[in-house]
This record gives C-alpha cells, structure tokens and sequence, in this order.
C-alpha cells in the first residue's frame, strides 16, 4: 500500500467512527419514537428514514452538494455566519454519511424496541421507574443485540460508501479521499494489483464483521433458549 491509501485507509476509518458515534446518539431515540409511536406521521418518517436504502446514491449526494455547497440553503448559511460551507470537507462528508447510512441504524434498533415488547416497561412503571430509568434499565439492556448490530452495520456501510462520498467530497487526498474513491483511482489507472489488495481488505474485513454479529446473535439466542 502506497502513503496515500494508507492516508485513505485513515480518513474511511474516521469517517466511518464519526459517523457511527453520531448516528448512535441520533438513530436511538429516533428508533424508539418509531418504535413506540401510533402517530399517522410515523408511516411518514419511516419512509423518510429508509428512503436511501431505494435512492441511487448519486441522487442522494448530488442534493447533498447542492445543499451543502456555498449557494445552497446550508453552506450559505454557513457562509453568512462567516464560516465554510460544507462541500469537499470531512465535516461534510460526515452530514452526507450520517444521512446516507441512517436506515442501518435505525431500522435494526427499532425492531430490537419493538421485540421489547410493553410487559417489562409496564412492569417497571408500576414500579416508578421514571421514563428515562425506564427506557435505560429496561429498553436498552434488552435491545443490546440490536444494537450490536445496528453498530457494525452502520460502521461496514460507511466504510463502503462511493457514490454519495465522491458527489459531496470529491477526491482530496488526506481529507475525503476514502477507499473506495482509491479503488476507483487504482482501477481507472489499471493498477490492478493495488486495487485488490484494497478490495480484498474491505471484502475480508465486511465478511469478518458480519460473522462476529451473527456469531454473537446465534449465541445469544442459543443462551435464553
């Protein structure tokens, strides 16, 4: 591997930490409200929240840019506030992947609050438990295995972001050059050598992140037999 994919290899894993860390905080209480609501607008959201799992991903970072660029609604704003916009910086690329990989957080953690089920928490209201002591001694404890893999889904998913990283990062080295952008580059130049070493590692390491998740789940499943 070359300096510059090991510095690809360096900004894919921050991307895909940050994006991981934030889509965490944001995806819980918005799996949980999905989960739990009997809101008409929750069909709404739902679809909203899974709409990149349909939408070619250039369509998704071609808005994204545009948004985020120096005339769009955020970056000008941005601008206004004398700051930066977004496009072709990490921070952008974090905002594009946070939207592009939500439905890999959200959808499993909501099925995981849904299995939960309204025994225990009713249970634990008769109790007192407040909703807070409610929803982190009892909801979160037994969705821990959804939440397992909501983590590494999301994690794997950013790692193998393309479309939506290039349309709103472009491809500066050492910034928002990420690994698929460098198997790309490696490819289109006919270094076929380095791309498979590339391809391999992300094929290798995807394949090793899902065997631990269903690995852990089989497991655990086999446990509370």
């Amino acid at each position: 591997m070359s300096e510059s994919d090991w510095l690809a290899l360096k900004v894919t894993l921050e991307l895909s930490g940050v994006t991981t860390l934030v889509l965490l905080v944001l995806g819980t209480p918005l799996a949980w409200w999905l989960a739990r609501s009997r809101s008409r607008f929750a069909v709404v959201a739902e679809s909203i929240v899974a709409l990149p799992l349909v939408l070619p991903p250039t369509v998704l970072g071609f808005y994204m840019l545009v948004l985020l660029g120096p005339k769009g609604l955020v970056g000008s704003t941005l601008e206004a506030m004398g700051l930066h916009h977004l496009a072709f910086t990490f921070p952008g690329l974090v905002v594009a992947s946070t939207l592009y990989s939500l439905p890999f957080m959200t959808q499993p953690l909501k099925d995981a609050f849904n299995a939960v089920g309204n025994r225990m928490i009713e249970a634990a209201a008769t109790l007192r438990a407040g909703p807070w002591d409610r929803f982190f001694t009892v909801a979160v404890p037994m969705a821990r295995r959804g939440f397992l893999t909501a983590i590494t889904l999301t994690f794997a998913h950013t790692v193998g972001e393309f479309g939506v990283v290039l349309m709103v990062g472009g491809n500066i080295p050492d910034q928002t050059r990420v690994l698929s952008i460098a198997i790309y580059d490696h490819a289109e130049a006919m270094e076929y050598a380095s791309a498979h070493i590339l391809a391999g590692g992300l094929l290798a390491a995807s394949f090793l992140m899902l065997v631990t998740v269903y690995a852990l789940n089989r497991r655990y499943m086999t446990v509370h037999l």
